[in-house]
């Protein structure tokens, strides 16, 4: 990858911080609910693994900051399997698996769902099309 000299070089998503009003709960949602892998704690942060992104888990640092997050798309491989899986943890749903778009090799499915703390996410599955 050729980097300009007048960008600033990114190589790609490290880190993702998410604003959470409880820390406990929210910890407890993202590990046990999601299943993503704990990595460390420091002070009043939690640190998770996605896929080689770390998710960070804070109290907003000011009031400005104190808001939702922007929504993760969290990739999987079954939809409807992973769907019914957030359903029997009686996770908040704002929108079921839909087709989202058809692409040349594959569909788009996405399904919308909120975390302990109110912050929108969502699933996507990316469908393989029959040859």
């Amino acid at each position: 990858m050729t980097v300009s000299p007048s960008t600033p070089g990114i190589t790609g998503l490290g880190q993702i911080a998410i604003n959470v009003q409880d820390l406990d709960r929210a910890a407890a949602f993202y590990r046990d609910v999601l299943g993503l892998p704990l990595l460390f704690t420091a002070g009043n942060l939690v640190f998770f693994d996605c896929g080689g992104v770390r998710l960070l888990l804070s109290h907003a640092e000011k009031p400005e900051f104190d808001h939702p997050s922007s929504i993760l798309y969290f990739r999987v491989p079954e939809i409807q399997v992973s769907y019914q899986n957030l359903l029997a943890q009686s996770v908040r749903i704002e929108d079921p698996p839909h087709l989202l778009a058809r692409m040349p090799s594959y569909d788009l499915w996405m399904a919308f769902f909120q975390d302990s703390e109110g912050n929108i996410l969502a699933l996507m599955s990316e469908v393989p099309r029959p040859a």
